[in-house]
């Protein structure tokens, strides 16, 4: 995997926020780390279909949709609130701008 490898931190926070039982007390850190994971998961396989794309901004957003998506679907099943969501989005965001500039492609 070019973005994060199987053993990284956020590979780990991953499988750690996925196989949690329902509970609020998850951190944003922890959720944004697993955020940034499943974002670049599904911005490698993005890239494999449709090729990649034309500038390191629109990989940014791409990204960042999916590492969205991915916290709102964490929000509503471990029960988190608002301001847990937001966090966690700015440091999953964080991540990605990271990953995204440090890695040319």
């Amino acid at each position: 995997m070019g973005f994060f490898s199987s053993d990284s931190d956020q590979a780990q926070a991953y499988d750690q926020v996925v196989n949690a039982p329902h509970k609020a007390e998850l951190s944003h850190e922890l959720i944004a780390a697993a955020a940034s994971y499943e974002a670049a998961k599904a911005y490698e396989n993005h890239c494999e279909r449709e090729g990649k794309p034309e500038s390191h901004e629109k990989a940014k957003e791409i990204m960042a949709g999916f590492a969205g998506a991915f916290i709102d679907r964490m929000v509503e099943t471990k029960g988190l609130d608002f301001v847990d969501r937001e966090r966690a989005k700015r440091h999953a965001q964080t991540q990605v701008e990271e990953v995204v500039t440090a890695d040319s492609y």
